[in-house]
């Protein structure tokens, strides 16, 4: 039987050490190559293609979500399985939005993970049991009837310096995690702020500390 090759980007060694080794550890799969940033890993993608991409959402300089865009454009029947620390309900509807086939979070059991692993490269879908719960009761909802939340109105990148900003990083911690320059922060600053319809930085602020803190909630 053909092995599935699985290639994994991550900006941490080990932790695409670790991926590496349970792919490999998996009848059927090997690891084929890792890179470290979305640039490298589009250098890789132009010379061979996996038969499963999985992508950290952080990563320096181009994002997991622009990641998965840039490797569907160039492959696009490429199945993605998004690996993320970052809260499930927080991404995973981008993330299937831009066409990965999954998301995972990073603590979730080795079980499932593997699960993940095996669905997605067998082109399927997989998200965890809440979040599919979560997804299919929004596509449930009365048509007309359903309330936009301001933030989905953000674009990925405008999404994720929100993100930065409830969480209380600075311009500058902002511009070095993302690879930008202050300047363009202060630019999507300004598209949140009209797309929220806010009146200045200062309610930018209150905002998403206040929505980080509603969505870290713990579930009932």
């Amino acid at each position: 039987m053909e092995e599935r090759t699985v290639a994994i980007v991550d900006d941490h060694t080990m932790m695409r050490e670790g991926l590496a080794g349970l792919v490999n550890s998996l009848e059927g799969f090997c690891c084929c190559w890792s890179a470290g940033d979305a640039t490298e890993a589009m250098s890789q993608l132009e010379n061979e293609c996996p038969k499963l991409l999985m992508v950290d959402m952080t990563l320096p300089g181009r994002n997991g979500l622009e990641l998965t865009k840039d490797a569907l454009a160039l492959h696009p029947s490429l199945p993605v399985l998004v690996v993320s620390m970052h809260d499930e309900t927080l991404y995973a509807q981008r993330v299937l939005r831009a066409g990965a086939k999954g998301y995972i979070m990073k603590d979730a059991p080795t079980e499932q993970l593997i699960e993940a692993i095996q669905k997605t490269a067998a082109g399927g879908m997989w998200v965890s049991g809440a979040m599919s719960a979560k997804i299919i009761e929004a596509f449930s909802s009365q048509p007309g009837t359903e309330k936009v939340e301001g933030v989905h109105r953000l674009s990925d990148r405008e999404f994720e310096i929100f993100q930065l900003i409830g969480e209380g990083k600075s311009k500058s911690a902002i511009a070095e995690g993302l690879n930008i320059s202050p300047k363009t922060v202060d630019v999507h600053k300004a598209h949140i702020r009209e797309k929220l319809e806010l009146e200045d930085a200062a309610a930018v602020l209150r905002y998403a500390i206040r929505w980080v803190e509603m969505k870290n909630l713990p579930s009932e």
